[in-house]
């Protein structure tokens, strides 16, 4: 199988209309705590994938590329992993004080293809893409870079954390993720490979929706810098999701999809 003649109209494309239905799978983890203080400080974090979001109903989160960076950038150990029907588990002890970043990044080439009248899903590398079986048909491949995030704080808020990569989506934000407040406004600031991310969209959701008649979605679109605000409707648990597409850099004639999202905790002014 050549990848040179993967066509970029056989490019898996998940748009913001199937994030924003309430049958959507979302990926999501959701901290106990996102400001703590004290010497003795733990968080615990559950981690799935579901419809509504921060409800246990369809799967548990891979958390085999989980990180946690400490304040300073040491890594942390996750302790007490677990993974259930519906949600995977883990505790981190919070030593430093300072914010707390918590991520799962993947990266990889995801696509399907049919074979002897069945389809196949398939996720690997770019150097496992020659696996694929010559006899394949209706190829489809496109590079992915998702990345998740939640932070949390012991103390006062730091910023070290926030340091840019220049690689996929990252949020750059000028109000402090730990700092987000009910009626007030939050600027976020998104990069795209190290550049401002201009027009991106963003979606905000509030957790509940499993409660309400309506999803009640925020909406929003990054500016040339890359920014967007936000003014805080009512306290809660939000959840974010930019996602966006750009050319391979890795197959040639090919789209990626890149997606960031993060969870945030709002808290009444």
């Amino acid at each position: 199988m050549n990848v040179k003649t993967i066509s970029t109209t056989l490019a898996l494309v998940i748009g913001l209309a199937s994030a924003a239905s309430v049958h959507a799978h979302r990926a999501w983890m959701l901290p106990s705590a996102t400001v703590l203080s004290g010497e003795n400080a733990w968080v615990t974090v559950d981690g799935a994938v579901s419809n509504s979001l921060f409800y246990f109903e369809h799967h548990p989160l891979n958390l085999d590329k989980l990180e946690i960076r400490s304040p300073s950038g040491a890594r942390v150990e996750a302790q007490n992993k677990a993974s259930g029907k519906y949600r995977s588990m883990f505790d981190a002890e919070l030593t430093e004080d300072g914010t707390y970043t918590f991520e799962i990044h993947n990266q990889g080439i995801s696509g399907s293809y049919e074979l002897d009248g069945k389809r196949h899903r398939w996720m690997g590398s770019a150097d496992e893409v020659a696996g694929i079986p010559a006899a394949a048909e209706s190829l489809r491949l496109s590079e992915i870079d998702r990345r998740m995030q939640v932070f949390v704080t012991k103390g006062a808020p730091t910023v070290d954390s926030f340091s840019p990569t220049g690689e996929g989506l990252e949020l750059l934000p000028d109000t402090h993720p730990n700092d987000l407040f009910s009626g007030e406004t939050t600027v976020f600031r998104f990069n795209l490979d190290g550049k401002p991310a201009e027009g991106l969209a963003v979606l905000l959701i509030r957790d509940g929706i499993r409660y309400r008649d309506q999803v009640e979605e925020i909406r929003l679109t990054t500016d040339a810098e890359g920014r967007v605000e936000v003014v805080w409707p009512e306290p809660g648990i939000y959840w974010l999701e930019a996602e966006t597409e750009a050319p391979a850099k890795q197959l040639k004639n090919a789209s990626r999809r890149l997606s960031y999202s993060a969870t945030l905790e709002v808290l009444p002014l």
